[in-house]
């Protein structure tokens, strides 16, 4: 004879399923149920634990428990969809140029036409061809860091060169130090690798460091991961006293910092990266997919010397070595200038959707930095953030809810919107939709 809670988890799937339970709707209380059915308040409990682990609810600390938009794919944000031709993309930013792809042709000729090509047959050495490592090295230079070639390690992107760091460095079971809201590429990296994220709370401008501080003394903290120079998703620039301060944390605790400046070509004079703080226990991490193309998988990963080999064991055990076919390419463009071309003209890109963003929500809660290809927008209190991807995927437009993201229990109601991976006109049509969707989400109903 099937168990009374799962009757009562089945009775619950199939009208919220059917849509019977629209989207949004509030639960009763744990309580309440209780009551209702004529079970336990530990019963009632477990319906509400199973139907969140079947997809269909989520629990909120202090507001209850809703109903999911179950018409939204799992990990919405996270795993990437291919996007049909008629869906703008908003979520993920894959930025390019006019011209691009004719430059790419150009460069494939000049690399076929050179006098090694076919070294790039052959296994390469597992961090990197030197020479490559050393203009690399010289790209990265400027702000106070100056990044020797002997610590710079070729890899194939950055997550990749996150996930080597992982694997390379850290154990399973290990506690790592977030921001409540971070990078979901690391959150599926921790998952995968059975890390135990701790957030650490936010405050306008960066983490607060105080409440790291304390984590740490509670915690046996192994890590940071951090993204101190244009946080994704919220954009942030930590100055030059937080990053002090971050770095005294970590050799008081000791911890291995990770640091993440996927981004940080696009703020302009930013201050010195966080490793040259604590350059001895820092693995700074960055790539060409955001400021050349995503389809050029080359990353870099800079650490200090003791933590050379056990890196470049991961990458033997992933890779062996990046191509170096498209590392050359790469080096190439850093040498003839078109890899800093490529910033300057995506910094403007930036600058311009972030401007063309602001004015769509103007008069919005709006969390972005000015240069940045993302921004962050907290919807009101009784607004679902699952029902308003929804709504917008019904138009033909993806952006992705806090959800991947969050890393504290109580997930905040909000969307992240990506602004590189459309035409300007489109970026435009799909801002405005946007905002009719949130307004009519808050208001219209």
């Amino acid at each position: 004879m099937k168990a009374r809670y799962k009757t009562i988890v089945d009775k619950f799937a199939r009208t919220i399923r059917s849509g019977e339970l629209a989207a949004g709707r509030r639960l009763p209380t744990h309580r309440r149920l209780a009551a209702d059915e004529g079970i336990s308040l530990a019963t009632a409990t477990r319906v509400y634990a199973e139907l969140e682990a079947m997809g269909l609810v989520s629990g909120e600390t202090g507001r209850g428990t809703f109903v999911r938009e179950t018409a939204l794919p799992a990990g919405h944000g996270v795993d990437q969809q291919a996007v049909a031709a008629n869906v703008r993309d908003l979520n993920f930013n894959y930025p390019t140029l006019i011209g691009q792809g004719e430059q790419l042709r150009d460069a494939l000729r000049e690399l076929s036409a050179a006098g090694d090509l076919e070294s790039h047959l052959r296994y390469q050495p597992h961090a990197g061809r030197l020479s490559e490592r050393e203009i690399i090295a010289g790209h990265l230079a400027g702000n106070g860091f100056t990044p020797k070639a002997e610590h710079v390690l070729i890899v194939n992107g950055a997550q990749h060169g996150l996930t080597v760091t992982v694997m390379g460095l850290l154990r399973p079971g290990d506690v790592v130090a977030v921001d409540a809201l971070t990078y979901s590429g690391f959150k599926a990296l921790a998952e995968l690798y059975h890390l135990e994220l701790i957030a650490i709370p936010s405050r306008s401008d960066g983490p607060c460091l105080d409440a790291l501080a304390r984590l740490c003394e509670q915690r046996d903290v192994r890590a940071l991961y951090t993204m101190p120079t244009l946080h994704n998703p919220l954009g942030w620039v930590l100055t030059p006293a937080q990053r002090q301060r971050l770095a005294a944390i970590a050799r008081q605790h000791d911890l291995l910092i990770i640091e993440d400046a996927a981004y940080a070509y696009l703020v302009r004079q930013p201050p010195p990266p966080l490793t040259c703080y604590a350059p001895e226990r820092t693995v700074y991490i960055t790539g060409f997919s955001k400021n050349v193309a995503t389809g050029l998988r080359v990353g870099v990963v800079v650490c200090p010397d003791e933590l050379k080999p056990a890196l470049e064991r991961a990458i033997r055990a992933t890779t062996w070595n990046t191509s170096s076919l498209v590392s050359a390419l790469i080096c190439g463009w850093i040498k003839d200038g078109t890899v800093s071309r490529f910033e300057t003209l995506k910094r403007q890109d930036a600058h311009l959707r972030q401007s063309v963003a602001r004015e769509a929500f103007h008069g919005l809660p709006y969390v972005g930095h000015p240069d940045a290809y993302f921004l962050w927008l907290p919807l009101a209190d009784e607004s679902r953030a699952d029902r308003v991807a929804s709504m917008l995927m019904d138009k033909q437009i993806s952006v992705s809810t806090a959800e991947p993201f969050c890393v504290s229990a109580n997930v905040p109601q909000a969307i992240r919107i990506a602004l590189g991976s459309v035409s300007m006109v489109e970026l435009q049509n799909a801002l405005r939709t946007v905002r009719d969707v949130i307004e009519f989400e808050q208001y219209g109903r």
